[in-house]
Parts: structure tokens; C-alpha cells; sequence
């Protein structure tokens, strides 16, 4: 799947392999103040999650990650990343937006995650991207030698709303 972008060329989102993990572990450990382990990726890739690697074809250079898991209608993004070093010129807005293309095409009603409070810049595009905040999971996320809460949110997709309206008529 490509996809366009003002300023970089040869972006696409692949299907995640084996041979992806050195690199998205390259950034996770770099990305987040607690990161996934090499053995939760591998764990995604074998139970059949839809996993997605976002890459400059033309270098292989891996920029990005998602994963996501559907069930009961439903998308639950669980881990959206984009290398800290290439941060700040839309590729979580590009890579998002994948996923809301993803979960239209399956036909998705809504779509959940969960973001730090402290992840300000998450916050920001989820926000901008239709998510609402739709509740609180304490203490979710461990933080240094605490725990820090996780703010639920979620997103109606547009054919989940075209069916609702569909099943009340």
C-alpha cells in the first residue's frame, strides 16, 4: 500500500516480518519510556496480528510500525510508532490515517487505543484524527518505579455509522 506524502518519496506500508524486528526494535527502545520486548513482536506476528511496517522503499529504511488487533467489529490499534528521529513531519498523521483506511475497508464500526496522558504529541493526533477521549484505565502503563494511567479513546469509522443508522431505519 503507498502512500503520498509532501516530502518524502517511496512510503509504503508493507506487512510486517521476522526480518523487520531488529529495526522496530532499533526505535521502540528509543520511542518509548517502557518498550515493547522483541518476544511481544514476535508474539503479534505468530497469533496472526495484523502487523505493519511503514518504509522508504527505495532505502528499506523502516520509519514506522503498527499493530492492530480486530475482534467483535472492532480495531484496537495497540502499538503505533514512528522512529523519534523522523518525528515531525507526518508520518504518525500518514500512518494513522492508514489504519482508518484498513478499518473502513474491513468494514470496522469503531476503533480504540490507548495513549499516555504524559504523550502530548500522541494526544495531538488522535485528537486531530476524530478519536475522543471515552475513559480512563488506571495505573495501565508502568512508569520508572510508578504506574501511569491510559486515556481510552475512540474513533467511529464512517460505514460503522452508515450501518447503525442502516439497522435503525
Amino acid at each position: 500500500m503507498h502512500i503520498q506524502h509532501p516530502k518524502l518519496t517511496h512510503l509504503a506500508l508493507l506487512p510486517m516480518t521476522q526480518a523487520d524486528i531488529p529495526q522496530i526494535m532499533a526505535i521502540e527502545v528509543i520511542a518509548y519510556p517502557e518498550p515493547w520486548t522483541e518476544g511481544i513482536f514476535n508474539d503479534c506476528l505468530r497469533v496472526g496480528y495484523s502487523c505493519w511496517s511503514l518504509k522508504q522503499t527505495n532505502t528499506n529504511s523502516l520509519l514506522g510500525y503498527l499493530i492492530i488487533t480486530i475482534a467483535a467489529n472492532e480495531m484496537h490499534i495497540l502499538n503505533i510508532c514512528i522512529d523519534p528521529k523522523k518525528q515531525g513531519m507526518k508520518l504518525g498523521t500518514a500512518l494513522l490515517k492508514q489504519a482508518i483506511k484498513l478499518g473502513e475497508a474491513m468494514r470496522i464500526t469503531s476503533c480504540f487505543l490507548e495513549v499516555r496522558p504524559s504523550n502530548k504529541a500522541a494526544l495531538y493526533l488522535y485528537l486531530n484524527n476524530n478519536f475522543k477521549k471515552v475513559g480512563v484505565r488506571k495505573n495501565y502503563y508502568p512508569h520508572g518505579k510508578g504506574r501511569e494511567d491510559a486515556i481510552v479513546m475512540k474513533r467511529r469509522f464512517q460505514q460503522g455509522e452508515i450501518k447503525l443508522i442502516k439497522l435503525r431505519s
